[in-house]
């Protein structure tokens, strides 16, 4: 079968040149924010195949050393500048086990892309400040290899309604973000003063959840944060719960929307709204979107749009977003 030819041909190539039905184990690798897409990529993936697959970290994949990994399985790793040690460490680790590589990075002449079988690229924002369209995001670019891979090992072929959909993310979100501004505006000077911002989210979402807690509100504005799971939440973090905490909660569209409704019942029920910041899928508009990928690429909405929020806390607490950092990319470590 072909895959449909609005598909990135990164993508198309590097699921072209391998025997997809050959795959017997999915690994998803990477570090950081490029991490963080890896946890809807396997939500998705076991929505719609039984392949096994597992989310490693860069550096613990190769110190872990999975067992499994071998010449059946397929390792999708990102990187967005591609000069991520760790995860083109984890690359040339996966080649000596006879894997197949595919490394997702906006440089194709990166250390990262030199190592792997397989180059995609895709666009990013914070490397050239300019906007982009989010069909050219690392989401929409994994997502593409996911669902392509699903077809191509003889599950159901959705890449026609998948591209469709991701075609019509970039509307959404800019409509998200007029729907978005009122609660932004109120919420952020009060968000600015805050010393600890936790996030909550499950399934498809918690990639955003993470990424948002570790890479803004720690690395680019020094706030202390924790990406907790939306049921985890009632497992011992709730304890923390007071009506001077903040929350970011997320409630996406996809199947754990039930665990994030109740994780909000219960914020609004012991904190305070003032400090609980929610962003409810259900009340965008998802025009365009086949509502068997809302649940998917809401998230992206999510990340996106919390970027104007944090911009606007950036500029509250006088601390630059980019340049603000003490260590990373400024020492060795």
């Amino acid at each position: 079968m072909s895959l449909p030819s609005a598909f990135d041909g990164g993508v198309v190539s590097a699921l072209g040149a391998f025997e997809a039905k050959s795959v017997k184990h999915v690994f998803f690798v990477a570090c950081g924010g490029s991490l963080s897409i890896m946890y809807p990529a396997k939500f998705l993936l076991d929505q719609h195949s039984p392949l096994p697959s597992d989310v490693y970290n860069a550096a613990e994949f190769v110190a872990r050393g999975p067992r499994s990994l071998d010449k059946n399985s397929l390792v999708v790793l990102c990187s967005m500048t591609g000069t991520t040690k760790e995860t083109t460490a984890a690359a040339e680790f996966a080649r000596t086990r006879g894997a197949t590589t595919i490394g997702l990075t906006v440089d194709p002449a990166s250390p990262l892309a030199r190592t792997v079988d397989h180059v995609v690229g895709f666009e990013a924002p914070y490397t050239t400040g300019v906007p982009i369209d989010a069909k050219n995001s690392n989401y929409s670019r994994i997502y593409q290899i996911v669902m392509g891979l699903v077809a191509l090992t003889g599950g159901e072929n959705l890449t026609e309604t998948l591209i469709t959909s991701v075609l019509a993310l970039q509307p959404a979100i800019d409509r998200a973000q007029v729907a978005f501004a009122p609660m932004f505006e109120d919420y952020a000077p009060r968000f600015a003063k805050q010393d600890v911002v936790y996030t909550v989210a499950s399934g498809a979402s918690y990639g955003a959840a993470y990424s948002f807690a570790i890479c803004v509100l720690m690395e680019m504005q020094w706030i202390n944060s924790q990406a907790i799971h939306a049921n985890e939440f009632f497992h011992g973090p709730f304890e923390v719960l007071d009506k001077d905490r903040a929350f970011i909660l997320m409630k996406g569209l996809d199947s754990t929307r039930r665990l994030e409704e109740r994780a909000d019942e219960f914020l609004h029920r012991f904190g305070s709204a003032e400090n609980i910041l929610v962003l409810d899928a259900e009340k965008l508009d998802l025009s365009g979107i086949d509502p068997q990928f809302r649940g998917n690429l809401v998230p992206l909405i999510f990340f996106d749009t919390l970027w104007r929020f944090a911009y606007k806390i950036a500029d509250l607490r006088k601390h630059a977003m980019l340049e603000g950092r003490r260590y990373m990319k400024k020492i060795s470590y």
